[in-house]
């Protein structure tokens, strides 16, 4: 999968805010994103993001 900052990804598990859809701010060796519900930031490793991803979608709703 390819990843590209301001893509939106779908988590297997849910923030404790309730949203499991968090955006790229960041790509490289560790992801930052932010969780599209309550805009709380995390860093996050590559293989732990490739490995709970669901879906990934563009801004503009276009995506799997």
């Amino acid at each position: 999968m390819e990843y590209k900052v301001g893509d939106i990804v779908k988590l297997k598990k849910p923030h404790p805010c309730g949203s499991s859809e968090w955006e790229i701010l960041r790509v490289g060796a560790d992801f930052r994103l932010k969780c599209l519900g309550c805009g709380h930031q995390v860093m996050i490793a590559r293989r732990l993001v490739e490995k709970n991803t669901r879906g990934i979608r563009t801004p503009d709703g276009a995506g799997t």
